[in-house]
């Protein structure tokens, strides 16, 4: 029988997490009910989600639509709040009426206000990996000092948090292995990659993502950022934390322990799995997800990652070497690259070339404040910025 109603201040609503997130929540009215919502800038999206949800409160991070979000939801009788601007993320995930915190927003936007659900000891459905990628050592810290739960949602993390020792320890594991599906482009080489559209680089084989996340698969830049991220969560160095593809996306992580055993956990590839475990731990409830045919798979393929290929995951493991704010290089330079390639500025190839540019040229600085941290993020998007137009070809 379920407990109390659980409120959750859902960050990044108009996302394909949020969206996967929304479908869970209706599925259980009598589990959890929408206390807060947010979103870029997707006014309209916003509005139908509140017409359907009734949260307490409505966030746009983008000021300049906030006239427009606070007489749209006069304009339907709602009750729910308009406000606007990043601090307003903040205050929505920090809300003592809301326990739970699906952090969702895309990109390093979305640091501040994971950060914030963290010291307010929130339970954090972590979806936002540029919050661990950027500032990992302030966000478990904050997690520690605040009292907070964090349930990673990537496929990845969320397998491996299963697969680990109930108590939370680290006794007896030997490695992590995180799987990756390859992308659009696994088995190609790098001299096929020249021509690579963004629609291509976007048509993901098993997976219904966004546009960054999507590209971000077909670099292995997803896979490097996962493992930065699966170093702060579970407490591991870089060198027992591997990358194995899997083409077919049903074992979504593993963890090989020292007597010989490896845990694996296998599923569909559908966030809702992830986003159900989460909003409900300890139990678990339905997802919407269908069952796991495996007479129908019939075979699993497993095979290293081409680095030469697709060097994004290299670079990842080299900003994680080099500690500091090189992480934060990484995922600004990356974060620009991809959206210039998105517009039809850079060339797939370029991803990573703009990246190693970025931290060659910028040290990283020191990681001890979020302040800190955004100054060297700051910088890394100023060159990147500056490296488009001549890289432009590539």
């Amino acid at each position: 029988m379920a407990g109390p109603l659980k409120t959750i201040a859902l960050l990044g609503a108009t996302g394909s997490i949020g969206g996967s997130t929304l479908d869970v929540v209706a599925r259980h009215p009598d589990r959890f009910r929408i206390g807060a919502l947010s979103a870029h800038g997707r006014v309209d999206e916003l509005l139908a989600l509140c017409e359907r949800f009734h949260p307490d409160a409505a966030v746009l991070a983008d000021p300049a639509g906030h006239a427009a979000l606070r007489d749209g939801l006069e304009a339907r009788g709602l009750r729910t709040r308009a406000l606007s601007g990043p601090a307003a993320l903040d205050e929505i995930a920090a809300d003592p009426a809301n326990d739970t915190v699906v952090a969702a927003i895309v990109g390093a936007a979305g640091v501040a206000s994971t950060l914030a659900a963290a010291r307010a000891g929130k339970r954090l459905l972590l979806a936002n990996k540029e919050s661990v990628v950027v500032a990992g050592q302030l966000l478990m810290q904050a997690v520690r000092e605040g009292g907070a739960t964090v349930l990673p949602v990537d496929s990845e993390h969320n397998a491996i948090y299963q697969c680990l020792p109930a108590d939370g320890g680290r006794r007896g594991v030997r490695r992590l292995l995180l799987t990756a599906s390859g992308g659009p482009f696994r088995g190609r080489r790098r001299e096929d990659l020249a021509g690579i559209t963004p629609d291509q680089a976007c048509a993901h084989p098993n997976w219904v993502m966004g546009r960054k996340i999507s590209v971000d698969s077909a670099t292995l830049m997803n896979k490097g950022l996962e493992v930065i991220e699966a170093c702060h969560l579970f407490g591991l160095p870089a060198e027992r934390i591997e990358v194995v593809v899997h083409p077919q996306s049903v074992v979504h992580s593993l963890v090989d322990y020292v007597d010989g055993s490896v845990l694996a956990q296998l599923g569909n590839p559908d966030m809702r799995t992830a986003l159900a475990y989460g909003l409900a731990w300890p139990e678990r409830i339905d997802s919407g997800v269908p069952p796991l045919d495996l007479a129908a798979l019939a075979r699993f393929d497993f095979e290293r990652p081409d680095l030469e290929t697709f060097p994004c995951l290299a670079l990842a493991y080299r900003a994680l070497a080099a500690g500091g704010g090189a992480p934060a290089v990484l995922n600004a330079a990356n974060e620009v690259a991809v959206s210039a390639f998105l517009q039809g500025e850079l060339g797939f190839l370029g991803i990573p070339d703009l990246i190693q540019a970025c931290l060659d040229a910028l040290p990283g600085g020191p990681a001890d404040s979020l302040e800190q941290l955004m100054d060297t993020d700051a910088a890394a998007r100023r060159m990147a910025h500056t490296l488009v137009p001549r890289m432009r070809r590539r």
